[in-house]
């Protein structure tokens, strides 16, 4: 790959052709959920034990256990749990999901897997619910921002218009701290944007004594090794001090939001 590549041109991916010929069918497919699910053994979902034997002749759940005779599968206990979709489609349909930055419609995934759109929206559902666990507090550096996500009061129905200006008002806050170590990021919908509600949220998601990078909103003074940036006065940058990080976030969860409800 070009050295001179724009953006992170180092990352190792996986293109379509190799992706392909990781999981030709399901077989290959179910032997890659296994490895990753259990890479010391299969281990019981039921009751942990490592004593189980597999059943060749059951046409779905393959793992016997011993210990508890019950029958199992990889999928009992995942997001796969009481499919009777491929192992191939979950592994793709998870590929596009976690790979495209705008997200992934039912529609693309209707297309792409031969499935009927309402099985598309079940299984893009799914998968994104196993996203939602909470991380390990943050040790940081890391930056903290709200954003409001909603549709235009101009767009809706004139009997649904809400009387507000310009801000949250209409739409649903959403806040969000981004551990710049990791580049992971944890965010939620929000009741209020106020103090307290921000505060609690932004102390339950960072480790003690971390830094805490964010713009002039008072909500966030009283943090500990706390720095903010002027954005009302055209400061975005000050030494490590910004929430690019964060604002980099928003914008793709919006246009991921706007731009695959459809498509």
């Amino acid at each position: 790959m070009a050295k001179k590549a724009p953006g992170k041109h180092y990352r190792r991916g996986i293109t379509l052709v190799e992706l392909f010929e990781m999981f030709p069918n399901d077989g290959a497919a179910e032997a890659w959920f296994v490895d990753c699910r259990w890479p010391q053994g299969v281990h019981c979902p039921h009751c942990a034990s490592a004593d189980v034997a597999r059943q060749g002749n059951h046409p779905t759940m393959p793992y016997h256990c011993r210990a508890c005779r019950r029958f199992f599968s990889v999928k009992v206990g995942t997001v796969m749990e009481g499919s009777k979709l491929g192992y191939q489609k979950w592994a793709i349909a998870m590929y596009f999901l976690t790979t495209d930055l705008k997200g992934t419609s039912r529609m693309k995934l209707h297309r792409i897997l031969g499935v009927t759109q309402k099985t598309a929206w079940h299984l893009a559902h799914r998968i994104r619910e196993s996203w939602a666990k909470k991380p390990a507090p943050f040790a940081g550096p890391l930056e903290a921002d709200e954003t409001c996500v909603g549709g235009k009061e101009k767009n809706k129905h004139r009997s649904k218009r809400l009387n507000v200006g310009s801000g949250m008002g209409g739409k649903t806050p959403v806040a969000g701290v981004k551990d710049r170590e990791t580049g992971k990021v944890s965010a939620d919908v929000v009741m209020l944007t106020n103090k307290p509600t921000l505060d609690r949220f932004v102390r339950a998601r960072i480790a003690a004594g971390a830094e805490v990078y964010t713009d002039e909103a008072t909500v966030y003074q009283d943090h500990p090794n706390h720095t903010a940036v002027r954005h009302s006065v055209g400061e975005y940058v000050r030494g490590q001090a910004h929430t690019n990080g964060m604002e980099s976030f928003w914008a793709m969860l919006k246009r991921g939001f706007e731009g695959t409800t459809t498509k």
